[in-house]
């Protein structure tokens, strides 16, 4: 026998009504990650993955040479006749890992170093795991701090709501979603009308209807702002067809119906006041408070593997501030963090997606705040 390896706009109008009775939103039904057993002394780590922020924040902990134990399936040949597919445990050496942000899925590939049944499970093969939420997965490395506090973070942030943001003004409307690892935009929706045209109220109420049914098909918190009226007569519509619908929204202000306009909301502080915690205005604020220091040439900032690396080993540094995908892929930043670890600084993950995270990213993707001049 052989083993082988293997948003689209809404549809206009607005239908909040339903066999003649009112629908009836509800919060939808929220799963977190769980670490079902941890044993540091051997490095093992049971999870159970349920969102595609869980796969996100696992792709930044998993390096070369950990090893990940999951249940699959393998197509097995016997003799001349036709394959059958058989469940199978197998333990992956892990050499490349990939978050496919748009199939939901991440990908962990390796040679099979481990598995069972053994006439299933042909060692020193290629495997890949195509995880997803609800994949159970055990991992077995050498945990560092900040690693387990990401998991543990990432377990509390996976229990909070997705919150969705509409910025619009009287022509335009673009949607996004806040997800722990950055913003997604969504489908942009259009006002069709003229104010040259005689039926341009009308075709006003049909956007307002279209953005209406946008957020009547998801179940999320939701933030609407804009820099004009327009969000006052959205608000004014639903509360004529469904004030109910209002209870998971907030109006705010913003200068632009444009994709800054999220990016407004987030400095502004807004985001966070409604969904409690925010990594992302975290972010911005500190990569605002990086540059000033910069700015003021105080010498309360660093940056670059020369400067940081100086300022961990004199014992300087307040916070440091990491590029995720930069720590993954440059050893000498993954000797700094551990440095800065031992050191009692403060570690701080930035996004690549994240606005914040690119500025970064032209700082070398590693910077420092310290709490005293070193020079």
């Amino acid at each position: 026998m052989e083993a082988k390896d293997q948003e689209h706009v809404a549809p206009i109008g607005i239908h909040l009504r339903q066999n003649g009775a009112q629908l009836k939103f509800c919060p939808p039904l929220l799963h977190s990650m769980r670490i079902n057993h941890f044993d540091r002394k051997l490095g093992e780590m049971k999870l159970t993955l349920e969102t595609l922020e869980d796969l996100w924040h696992l792709e930044r902990v998993l390096r070369p040479n950990d090893k990940v134990e999951s249940r699959t399936m393998r197509s097995v040949k016997f003799g001349e006749g036709k394959e059958e597919k058989k469940p199978v445990r197998i333990v992956l050496g892990v050499e490349t890992v990939e978050f496919a942000e748009f199939a939901n899925r991440l990908r962990v590939g390796g040679k099979i170093i481990e598995g069972s049944p053994e006439e299933f499970v042909q060692m020193g093969r290629y495997h890949t795991f195509d995880l997803e939420p609800g994949s159970k997965i055990k991992i077995i490395k050498n945990w560092k701090g900040y690693e387990v506090k990401r998991i543990e973070k990432a377990v509390e942030e996976s229990k909070r709501p997705l919150i969705r943001i509409i910025v619009m003004d009287e022509n335009d409307a673009n949607t996004a979603i806040l997800r722990g690892y950055g913003v997604s935009y969504g489908p942009e929706i259009n006002c069709c009308g003229s104010k040259r045209e005689g039926n341009y109220e009308e075709k006003v109420r049909q956007y307002y209807g279209d953005v209406a049914s946008y957020l009547s098909k998801h179940p999320e918190r939701f933030i609407i702002a804009g820099p004009g009226f327009a969000k006052d007569g959205l608000k004014k519509f639903i509360k004529e067809k469904d004030p109910k619908l209002l209870e998971r929204v907030s109006f705010e202000n913003c200068s632009t119906a444009e994709k800054s306009g999220v990016t407004e909301l987030l400095k502004q502080g807004i985001i966070a006041k409604i969904a409690g915690e925010a990594a992302l205005e975290d972010e911005e604020k500190l990569i605002e408070e990086f540059i000033t220091h910069l700015h003021k040439e105080d010498g309360l900032a660093a940056y670059g593997l020369a400067e940081v690396k100086t300022a961990v080993d004199a014992r300087a540094v307040k916070k440091l501030l990491v590029l995720d995908e930069s720590l993954r892929t440059d050893k000498r930043i993954e000797e700094i963090t551990d440095s800065a670890e031992k050191n009692r600084a403060e570690i701080v993950f930035f996004s690549a997606k994240s606005d914040a995270g690119h500025k970064l990213k032209g700082f070398g993707g590693v910077a420092a705040l310290l709490r005293f001049q070193i020079n």
